[in-house]
């Protein structure tokens, strides 16, 4: 095999999710394509690897210091849906039944993988409920041990928010799945039979 392209499907496979075979077919299928159109791609990941923020106020992806769902005045600002990963508010959004904000944590407490409560953003999310304004807060993070670990986590730190209603979306999620990969019916059934947590 061409060094070339060896380290092309090297580069590829790193990917989450592409092995060598499907890094491969990329491979190849990247060499038959216009010159110009390689040029676009390898601009465009560029630009977005260098250009892209995180939102200041929910840690959502986006262009400007605040992202568009942030700033949507139309959208309700006293619900706030607790997500892990920035994949997880397009699943959500995609429903077309979720009109509240977001607030991405980035990941979940996982001391096997060294990720404890200081690395995630809750120390944000506290904050903007501290502000005054939040009614509700949606924890919709995986079924998982590590998710769990994470919600029991949150549950301790929104006790000092009287009033606050918490709640958790419906476990009709199989345990251990990752909201990224659920069906968006599923997901609507999950918000909108969402139960109520007593943080006291």
């Amino acid at each position: 095999m061409s060094k070339l392209l060896q380290d092309v499907v090297g580069e590829l496979s790193k990917l989450p999710g592409v092995g060598r075979r499907t890094a491969l077919r990329l491979a190849i299928h990247i060499l038959r394509m216009e010159r110009d159109s390689v040029a676009e791609m390898t601009a465009s990941i560029d630009r977005f690897r260098n250009e892209v923020k995180y939102c200041s106020q929910c840690n959502n992806l986006s262009d400007e210091e605040v992202c568009p769902i942030c700033a949507d005045r139309e959208r309700d600002h006293a619900t706030i849906c607790v997500v892990e990963q920035v994949a997880d508010v397009l699943s959500v959004e995609n429903t077309r039944q979720y009109r509240g904000m977001y607030h991405v944590l980035g990941g979940v407490i996982s001391p096997m993988q060294g990720i404890s409560p200081s690395d995630l953003k809750i120390d944000l999310l506290c904050d903007r409920i501290a502000r005054g304004g939040v009614k509700e807060v949606i924890i919709a993070i995986s079924t998982s041990v590590e998710g769990e670990t994470t919600l029991f986590y949150l549950m301790n730190r929104l006790r000092q928010f009287p009033g606050l209603k918490v709640t958790s979306i419906a476990r009709g999620i199989g345990f251990g799945d990752e909201l990224e990969y659920v069906d968006e019916l599923t997901i609507t059934h999950a918000l909108l039979n969402r139960r109520e947590i007593d943080p006291a």
